[in-house]
């Protein structure tokens, strides 16, 4: 039935609470004891806080055993179950700054005098609790459903950073320690690729593999997986009380003490003394995020005076005390409604999915791609499919791998086409590639790609010549290749539908401006294979023309700094070919510069030794192109912002690097500014 129907009504309080209940029930029991989440966990939290909302709202409709009063997580049935000496709660969850405030606010109307705080990265890896018994190891358990966990022991005992006996003499007899096991990416990287390789299922993200190789019935294969270990509190901090050789009166001393006794700890905790301080704090965490080698979803930030702990208490699911900051969502799902592919200046052909548009990231996003038949086979991704989409950062989207349990029976599984959907030639894949290509070097859109990719802002800079209208002279038969463009003339634009007399001067004008480049620039666009913008530039200013480096040996070209044997072949091979010398031909008739500053000092290089850092979406550029452009001009692009950096590309949505960056003095530009800082490099 439709939404819009008038028979269609919402649900009354009392049946959607009933219904959120299910639902976080069933993907609680998805996520902790199945490790095989259906949902992510943005979504989760979204139904938590609507079921918290309507529970505020109608408190008569609060029951005990309502997920909101409930600590969170299942013990599995796989291990024998433990009871904790003290239950391990959750965390409240706090989405903006705003709310961060609010729980400032009213922790602090429960205690008398300042409130220090402590910040550290929460990390998305498994609770554990650690027993140790005379300085050894004795039990080691998962928080479970926070009063009973599982008896983990034997394959804790293999994770090389959790010692198996402590430093130092003076030690309590019986204390418990709690932290978080997790999978470095680099080791979660080489575990999916082991299990593509003997075709074994590939884990979502590395927290369930984290939490799949900790629930490993034999101890042996846990030992294979890598996992590593953060210590955040010993025994007895929630209640006021710390063990150690005396008692410990707040967190971070108890975390030093439990460095010195040979627990590893996160580097990057820091004391805090002001609500300020913490968003600062959270908001520099975030910029470090994808720096880290391990996945983190938010900072959690925790009152440091134990004695005030005792004072503000907890509820019956969370500390009053701590709070965790969550980072806005890098994953959600959305139903495949296509799976097609895209063909490449190179003939290389893409796959990639469409799906319904997610805000993701930041950024709403209803494409992501597929890389190569392989990658396709490997995830088995299929239309209909509800998939985990991924978008970290500001990296592109990328579609994880399917959700399993949602798929539909008709769901079929999806072969690569044997023929070029643009020109119907065959697409070819050679051995030992994972590539396939269109081999048809007249294929119409690989044309449209070339040209494309010439007048883009990294290359040529044509204003007006986006992949639209080159489509439309393609179609109309006015280009073949490049240098084609050179030879448009108001005559020949005239009589094309949307193409007035001043769009036609304005585009004449932008050709004739282009053609003072540089070789650099035409030597980018031209799209010779593996020479990227900063060999390029190389290669440009090593010889200082286009005549030169035609006659060039591939020996003379090897030795060049930053181009080895397949950049040399590759250019050596495209200027011999007859085809590319028929352009080469018509660019140098049209009158373009093809020279560079032979040896240029970089003092004469606008943009040498500037660092830029890119964020948000810029607009009429992609990343690729704004970070060539910079390259090309003898730039530096990095991810993160810092006091060195010289300039921070604003796009929109520009996210926490825009604050770094005015917190730090860094000049920001915006797209337009930039791209005057380019046309004057």
């Amino acid at each position: 039935m439709s939404a819009k129907s008038p028979a269609a009504k919402s649900p009354t309080p009392k049946k959607r609470v009933a219904e959120l209940q299910a639902l976080i029930n069933h993907h609680t029991e998805r996520y902790y004891q199945d490790d095989d989440p259906e949902i992510a966990d943005a979504e989760f939290d979204a139904y938590l806080i609507e079921l918290r909302t309507i529970e505020r709202d109608h408190p008569e409709l609060v029951t005990t055993d309502s997920p909101t009063q409930q600590p969170g997580g299942m013990a599995s049935s796989t291990f024998a179950s433990v009871t904790h000496d003290e239950a391990m709660l959750s965390l409240d969850n706090a989405f903006s700054t705003e709310e961060l405030e609010a729980w400032g606010v009213r922790i602090a109307k429960l205690v008398d005098g300042p409130i220090v705080y402590v910040g550290e990265p929460k990390l998305d890896g498994l609770a554990i609790s650690l027993l140790y018994e005379d300085g050894w190891l004795t039990r080691a358990a998962t928080r479970g459903d926070g009063v009973t966990g599982e008896d983990v022991t034997a394959n804790v005992a293999t994770i090389k950073s959790i010692p198996a006996r402590l430093n130092g003499t003076d030690l309590p007899t019986r204390f418990e320690v709690r932290g978080e096991v997790f999978m470095p990416l680099e080791a979660f990287a080489a575990l999916n690729r082991r299990q593509g390789e003997l075709g074994d299922r590939l884990f979502a993200n590395p927290r369930n593999a984290a939490a799949g190789s900790l629930r490993q019935k034999d101890a042996a294969v846990t030992a294979t997986r890598e996992l590593d270990f953060f210590a955040y509190q010993s025994s007895g901090q929630s209640s006021g009380q710390s063990s150690g050789p005396a008692i410990l009166s707040s967190h971070h001393v108890a975390l030093k003490w439990l460095q010195d006794v040979g627990f590893p700890v996160n580097p990057h905790i820091r004391e805090l003394a002001s609500i300020a301080a913490v968003a600062e704090f959270c908001g520099q965490i975030l910029e470090q995020r994808h720096g880290l080698g391990y996945e983190i979803d938010g900072v959690v930030v925790k009152v440091d005076d134990l004695a005030q702990r005792v004072e503000m208490g907890a509820t019956s699911k969370a500390p009053r005390w701590a709070i965790a900051f969550k980072f806005p969502p890098e994953e959600k799902t959305s139903r495949v409604s296509e799976i097609t592919v895209s063909i490449g200046r190179t003939g290389r052909a893409t796959p990639f999915a469409r799906f319904d548009p997610v805000l993701v990231g930041g950024s709403t996003v209803g494409v992501a791609t597929l890389h190569n038949e392989d990658e396709v086979a490997r995830k088995d991704v299929r239309v209909g499919d509800t998939v985990i989409v991924r978008k970290a950062g500001d990296v592109i989207p990328e579609v994880v791998g399917p959700v399993l349990a949602q798929r539909p029976k008709s769901a079929r599984k999806w072969k690569f086409p044997k023929n070029c959907p643009a020109c119907g030639a065959a697409l070819v894949r050679l051995d030992g590639e994972s590539d396939h290509h269109c081999i048809n070097i007249e294929c119409p859109e690989q044309r449209v790609q070339r040209i494309s990719y010439f007048a883009s802002r990294p290359a040529l800079d044509i204003e007006g010549l986006g992949e639209e209208r080159v489509r439309q002279f393609v179609d109309a038969g006015l280009l073949a290749d490049v240098g084609d463009i050179y030879l448009l003339s108001k005559e020949k634009l005239l009589p094309l539908e949307r193409m007035a007399e001043k769009s036609a001067d304005n585009l004449l004008s932008a050709i004739e401006e282009s053609k003072t480049r540089g070789l650099t620039r035409v030597l980018v666009g031209l799209g010779v294979r593996h020479l990227g913008p900063t060999a390029a530039q190389s290669v440009a200013r090593t010889f200082g023309s286009l005549d030169s480096l035609t006659k060039a040996s591939r020996e003379t070209l090897t030795g060049i700094d930053g181009v080895g044997p397949v950049i040399a072949q590759s250019v050596g091979g495209f200027l011999t070919e007859k085809r590319n010398q028929k352009v080469l031909k018509k660019l140098r008739t049209a009158g373009l510069d093809l020279t560079a500053p032979q040896s240029a000092p970089a003092a004469s290089v606008a943009l040498a030794g500037k660092t830029f850092v890119l964020t948000g979406t810029l607009a009429g550029w992609t990343r690729d192109e704004a970070q060539a452009a910079i390259e090309a001009r003898g730039g530096k692009v990095t991810s993160s912002v810092s006091a060195r950096t010289g300039y921070v590309v604003m796009g929109e949505s520009p996210g926490s690097k825009l604050a770094k960056a005015e917190s730090l003095g860094v000049e920001i530009l915006n797209d337009e500014t930039f791209g005057a800082l380019l046309d004057a490099s």
